[in-house]
């Protein structure tokens, strides 16, 4: 008979959320995972003694990372989405007739918590990851990936001239005068061009982050990633163990800066973190965006060995110039020496060691037609960091730093990827550098947290060995006679002795442990 399923939509008078929840459920085990309580003494100082009572902290806490395991970026649609879910409600602690707290309650709140809380809430998750042996600590990934700001471009207003005579409002941002000056100027000349933006389109604004600021978000910075277009972004810089892939680092900067001026503040803060928990740092990987002559001394001072490309401008060695490291000098074809001079400094503050030849040895050359024809003098600029960079050039060409260089892309490179498209981090939904920062912090919680309830240690594979049975015991002591020798003797290659039976059993169990590896006996 066809069956047809009535619904009477009758209120039920008996009913409890936690039977309703199985025992695998990802936020059930979640719930028993993770100690909370620590919570309301980091936030207890935030709160006055008086007043409505707020929002509990531990359920705010909650509800932002359900926000970065179930990927959304809306607050709004964040409460609307709990309030479906049984188990979700079971994590939270609310019950069925519980209303959940605004979505402006949430963002509130987020404002009103520092970074710091933030900060231990991951350092805590953390400890618990390498309890449970999930990070190494000797090997650490870093890499750096714009995400996309809560700001468009349509809300970029140029800046205003810095002068002492003109107040302006604290909300608008200055640059100095001959700055905006020569990018006007640089400007100008680009629209001018054939074939420019400004040339074929005459409503075409030519924005940068020195004449122009987001009056939406002001910390949000234009920047350009090859395939992608213009957008107010955030910097998300990342660091990750090679043992099983845990986040063991992050931080929000500026999208118009280069990844290899954030690279100090990262080991300052992650070598501290992993020397707390007993673990010691000796490896780093990277790309050629963090390659510096600074970085590479500095990594090596901290007793950090980077595996980091060596970037492509610079030569391990000048054609037709030999150095001599005793009297740091370099000889030129004709035999003349340039000695070191001075230092000097870059456009991105690195150090620069200036040689150059006698003004004489120059002037009577005969090579000089072709060695500088213009110039008065040879002079070579090499970086003040050439050893460091010796050294990182034959890491990078050795077999082990191509080893190195696959293990950072199978690394650090798939937990981008997921952050970005399962986690929520395709754009920041808050506003500032510090709300950046934040949400940056709860999805690394998210994606470690994962990684914890997912890991499962493996258990050694056991063998049970079945022995025979150990001989008869021998008759008791007699008077040997020949005739009982000569018996003993007939029968000794089919009777085996104990001590005999004993050597067999012990070579065979030494020959098992060595082919095992990992397996246990039980005996």
């Amino acid at each position: 008979m066809q069956g047809k399923k009535q619904y009477l939509d009758k209120e039920v008078t008996r009913f409890r959320l936690s039977e309703r929840i199985p025992p695998h459920n990802l936020y059930r085990r979640l719930a028993e995972l993770v100690d909370w309580t620590f919570l309301y003494e980091q936030t207890r100082a935030l709160y006055s003694h008086t007043g409505h009572p707020s929002l509990d902290p531990v359920v705010f806490f909650k509800l932002v990372l359900v926000g970065r395991l179930e990927n959304l970026v809306s607050d709004r649609r964040l409460v609307e989405h709990c309030a479906l879910r049984l188990d979700i409600l079971y994590f939270l602690g609310y019950e069925l007739d519980e209303e959940l707290p605004w979505h402006s309650t949430v963002s509130r709140t987020r404002q009103l918590f520092p970074s710091s809380i933030f900060e231990h809430l991951f350092d805590h998750v953390f400890a618990q990851c390498v309890a449970q042996g999930l990070v190494a600590g000797d090997t650490q990934a870093i890499d750096s990936a714009p995400v996309k700001a809560n700001a468009a471009l349509e809300s970029m207003q140029p800046k205003q001239a810095a002068t002492a005579d003109t107040p302006l409002s604290p909300a608008v941002l200055t640059a100095p005068a001959h700055q905006l000056r020569q990018e006007a100027t640089r400007q100008a000349k680009r629209k001018k061009e054939p074939g420019a933006l400004g040339a074929t389109h005459s409503k075409a604004r030519l924005l940068s982050n020195k004449t122009h600021y987001s009056t939406t978000d002001p910390d949000a910075r234009v920047s350009v990633k090859p395939g992608k277009a213009r957008a107010l972004n955030y910097l998300c810089s990342l660091a990750v163990d090679t043992g099983h892939g845990v986040i063991s680092h992050v931080q929000a900067d500026f999208a118009d800066s280069r990844d290899s001026v954030h690279l100090p503040r990262i080991v300052g803060s992650l070598q501290p973190r992993l020397q707390a928990q007993g673990l010691y740092w000796h490896e780093l990987l990277a790309d050629a965006g963090y390659a510096n002559g600074f970085n590479y001394a500095f990594l090596e001072q901290r007793g950090i060995r980077p595996w980091i490309p060596v970037f492509g401008k610079y030569k391990a060695t000048v054609e037709g110039f030999t150095y001599n490291s005793l009297t740091d000098t370099y000889t030129c074809l004709a035999d003349k020496p340039l000695p070191f001079r001075k230092y000097d400094t870059s456009a991105d503050g690195n150090w620069l060691k200036i040689y150059w030849a006698a003004y004489q040895d120059c002037q009577h050359c005969p090579l000089k037609p072709t060695c500088v024809p213009t110039a008065k003098r040879k002079q070579l600029t090499r970086t003040a960091y050439d050893p460091a960079y010796q050294r990182a050039w034959a890491r990078q060409q050795s077999a082990q730093g191509q080893t190195m260089r696959r293990k950072r892309q199978s690394t650090v490179e798939p937990v981008f990827g997921n952050l970005i498209h399962h986690y929520g981090l395709r754009r920041v939904g808050t506003r500032g550098k510090a709300g950046a920062q934040k949400t940056m912090l709860l999805t690394a919680i998210a994606y470690n947290l994962k990684k914890l309830l997912k890991y499962q240690p493996r258990k050694g594979k056991v063998i049970a060995l079945a022995l025979p049975p150990p001989p008869p015991a021998w008759p008791p002591f007699r008077l040997r006679t020949r005739k009982t020798v000569s018996r003993r003797n007939r029968h000794s290659n089919s009777v085996p002795s104990r001590a005999s039976s004993a050597t067999a059993t012990l070579l065979l169990l030494n020959t098992l442990r060595q082919g095992s590896g990992g397996m246990k006996l039980a005996l």
